[in-house]
């Protein structure tokens, strides 16, 4: 009789104490999911944590453990689905579910995060233009353009402010194809632009999810309707930076000041047969750097990029070509990335010296004779673009 009673307290006591275990684990995990807010939680990196954590939450929940009826279930499981599809899908370059990514994201943001017009300044100053950098002013104007031309803004905005010409640029001797900072700053002036707070949590939104699933400062270049881009194709490799900075210490701050570029640094675009190169973007790091060589090429699952096998050539899902390089291969991490738009090509907008209509003819006889022809010329000078209007080259 009082080994029963003994054996009954005791099994009441461990019930009891159960019970207050899962109501202390709830309670922590409510205090854990409340965001403290303090002048810190509003930047780009903090937000790009917090939708980080949220959507591996989502994508990896179990949803059979939640109690949900059948109907609400199936719904659950195709939007985990379609969500898990379109994480992986916006790393081959597919516009679709980069758009889908970002409206969840978006989302996230609004509803749990807490993004209001109080305070969606503290990550990116619209309201301040004299605290944004040429890389925000940048965005706000591709994205200003982008509401109009759609994937010709890259386009539409060189041409409006010829900015695909020869210049000087300070401490060269000879001009160069290049797109300064100063340039981008006076255009922001220029343009006088005024963003709803709708239109900036698009800018927020593209830039935390070019960090996080993007591919950094191209990730809206690459879309655009030009013949290419590059990154990391010139500048300054890390492993001759640490080597100077045991022994060089003046040139370790000129390279710590940007005056020196970096290869993080390089990213150049390729626009009408003209390289031209961005001087007011880059990666930042040349683990950014290495983070969009490692996923820009993944498309179709090309086999692993490596030490053993440091190129790898490949398409992406709108059937851009893209080779990648590391080291030892190369000095430093790169990619190349060419677009092919052969229905806007044509040789009359190619060949543009006098008398070209005579070379046009001849090019058009000796493809239709199905003659050999050999086509050479320094990169970027449209080599490769069709002469007949068919999906091939000839060489």
């Amino acid at each position: 009789m009082v080994i029963n009673i003994f054996l009954s307290v005791l099994v009441l006591m461990i019930a009891l104490y159960v019970i207050y275990r899962n109501i202390r684990k709830k309670k922590e995990a409510e205090v854990e999911n409340q965001l403290e807010v303090d002048d810190k939680t509003y930047t780009i990196d903090m937000m790009i944590n917090f939708v980080k954590k949220r959507l591996d939450e989502i994508t990896k929940i179990n949803l059979y453990d939640i109690g949900l009826s059948e109907e609400e279930l199936k719904r659950r499981k195709n939007k985990k689905y379609e969500l898990k599809k379109a994480l992986k899908g916006c790393t081959y370059g597919d516009v679709n579910d980069k758009k889908y990514v970002k409206e969840i994201i978006s989302d996230l943001l609004l509803q749990e995060y807490g993004v209001d017009e109080t305070n969606i300044s503290n990550s990116i100053p619209f309201d301040v233009p004299s605290l944004l950098t040429p890389q925000d002013k940048f965005d706000i104007l591709i994205y200003a353009y982008k509401k109009e031309f759609g994937y010709e803004a890259m386009t539409e905005f060189i041409k409006k402010y010829n900015l695909a010409v020869l210049k000087y640029v300070e401490g060269e001797t000879k001009p160069s194809y290049v797109i300064t900072s100063q340039e981008i700053c006076d255009i922001y002036d220029q343009e006088q632009l005024t963003l709803e707070f709708q239109e900036k949590l698009d800018v927020l939104v593209q830039r935390i999810y070019q960090k996080y699933k993007g591919y950094s400062s191209i990730d809206e270049i690459r879309d655009m309707n030009i013949d290419g881009v590059s990154g990391g194709v010139s500048g300054l490799p890390e492993s001759f930076i640490s080597q100077v900075a045991q022994t060089d210490t003046d040139y370790l701050n000129q390279i710590a000041d940007h005056t020196v570029p970096r290869a993080c640094d390089s990213i150049w675009i390729f626009f009408q047969g003209k390289s031209i190169r961005l001087e007011f973007l880059s990666f930042g790091t040349e683990a950014e750097l290495k983070r969009v060589c490692q996923n820009i090429y993944k498309y179709n699952n090309p086999g692993q990029l490596s030490d053993t096998n440091g190129y790898k050539i490949n398409e992406m899902k709108d059937g851009s070509r893209v080779v990648v390089v590391r080291p030892s291969m190369s000095e430093t991490w790169a990619f190349f990335v060419r677009k092919f738009d052969v229905q806007r090509a044509s040789l009359e907008q190619i060949i543009k010296f006098p008398g070209k209509e005579d070379t046009i003819d001849l090019l058009k006889y000796l493809v239709k004779g199905a003659r050999i022809i050999s086509l050479t010329g320094e990169q970027g000078c449209r080599k490769d673009n069709n002469v007949d209007g068919n999906d091939r080259e000839y060489i």
